[in-house]
């Protein structure tokens, strides 16, 4: 049996929900490892559609255990705000197979107060946050500072830490963003009242995932984000908070690496990238237009419309490389439909050197040509191809030309946005 780590492949968006609930029927544990409300998972199951910022995407599924890792940021009001979405569809959220690890960190108003406080004095400069604190929560962590979700059985401890971090932010809110101070007791009181709620779920999240494991069930790591929105590794400084390396699994979770088995790159049929940053294959022509119409291509957590492009093979080779795929689930092809030609870029110009991985240094995505190579496309309504062979010769070379130019199988396809639509290979 392989744990499974799943990544979206490229700049998020990539379809990681679906993926996520299909394979969850397989697997007995599911877990959020990084990330906090900032992304959206979107399930559609018989017609309904589910999104899900913070709890797993298991949850769906009965029976299944889901947890948040230490390597998430909690909103609190925002996971019991899906807690109660959940309960409300008649889905089991109780604490028998929902919990959060005691180490993860909180999302506090201040850090919301201070991420669009930023945003905004950034002017022509802006990185994209979606402004849910995400960024200044990781700043907390790092400086060890920060509230975690063990600490609300403490209400001293968490008053003092409170205490401690408004006399420093309430400065900056104030006399440097021209903000409103925050004030503290309020602060305390808010989340101290919704404390009781929380205090059930509260686990030791490593101990639950080893008994899973030697007990040969299989766990399925649920990524946020996508890879190039990487700290470390993606497209800085216009990237997220955390790591969304698969390798983050292991430390967003508490596990260790010879737990995971397989790694499962979810790469959409296209690229896609919400806010601000380099994106080399980008259309801003009737073609990207259509992408972003066909692929329903706007933001489930703000709303926000995706820029739209190409395949671009050169990013997805730096996924290949940072995450040591060994597979990919193939997304969103059937928006593909009624392109004439569709186009892979195979290699970037740059410098006048050609390169087939993305350069290093800060900026230079920005300034990159993209090298394509074109295939036919397809007229083929292939929502209801149940087989890789029932796919149209043009949709097989166009995978099979994937496959090639990444060195890793595609192992699933999807057709179309329900469970149904899906093609195991």
């Amino acid at each position: 049996m392989a744990n499974t780590v799943i990544i979206g492949a490229q700049w998020g968006d990539e379809g990681k929900g679906k993926i996520v609930d299909m394979l969850s029927a397989t697997s007995q544990v599911i877990v959020r490892f990084q990330g906090g409300n900032n992304a959206g998972h979107t399930i559609k199951v018989k017609g309904e559609e589910t999104i899900l910022h913070l709890i797993p995407s298991g949850i769906l599924h009965e029976g299944k255990t889901c947890l948040i890792g230490n390597g998430v940021v909690l909103d609190v009001v925002g996971f019991l705000s899906e807690l109660d979405m959940l309960a409300e569809r008649g889905v089991d959220v109780s604490p028998a197979r929902l919990g959060i690890s005691k180490k993860t960190h909180l999302i506090m108003p201040y850090h919301k107060s201070l991420d669009k406080a930023r945003e905004a004095k950034r002017a022509g400069q802006k990185i994209g946050t979606t402004g849910r604190g995400i960024g200044p929560c990781y700043e907390d962590k790092a400086a060890r500072v920060g509230l975690r979700a063990g600490d609300l059985a403490d209400p001293e401890l968490v008053r003092a830490k409170v205490h401690h971090a408004l006399l420093e932010k309430n400065i900056l809110l104030q006399e440097l963003y021209k903000f409103e101070p925050l004030d503290e007791n309020a602060v305390c009181e808010e989340l101290l009242s919704l404390a009781p709620r929380i205090l059930p779920y509260l686990c030791d999240v490593e101990e639950r995932i080893q008994a899973a494991v030697k007990a040969g069930q299989e766990v399925l790591f649920e990524g946020a984000q996508g890879i190039h929105l990487d700290i470390d590794h993606g497209t800085y400084p216009f990237v997220t908070s955390s790591n969304t390396v698969a390798s983050n699994a292991a430390t967003g979770s508490g596990v260790g690496m010879k737990d995971i088995g397989r790694v499962l790159g979810i790469v959409k049929a296209y690229s896609t990238r919400v806010g601000s940053g380099p994106f080399p294959t980008e259309l801003l022509d009737d073609t990207g237009s259509y992408m972003q119409t066909a692929g329903h291509e706007f933001g489930a957590t703000t709303g926000r419309p995706r820029r739209c492009g190409w395949l671009d093979a050169v990013i997805l080779r730096e996924t290949v490389r940072l995450n040591g795929l060994t597979d990919i689930a193939l997304t969103k092809l059937d928006v593909l439909q009624r392109l004439p030609v569709l186009q892979i870029c195979v290699g970037y110009a740059y410098q006048g050197q050609r390169l087939d991985y993305p350069p290093q240094e800060e900026g230079a995505l920005a300034r990159v040509e993209p090298i394509y190579e074109q295939l036919p496309g397809f007229e083929d309504d292939i929502s209801e191809c149940d087989s890789f062979d029932a796919l149209p010769e043009t949709v097989q070379a166009y995978i099979r030309r994937i496959e090639e130019l990444l060195g890793v199988p595609v192992s699933i396809i999807s057709v179309g946005a329900e469970r149904r639509q899906t093609i195991i290979r």
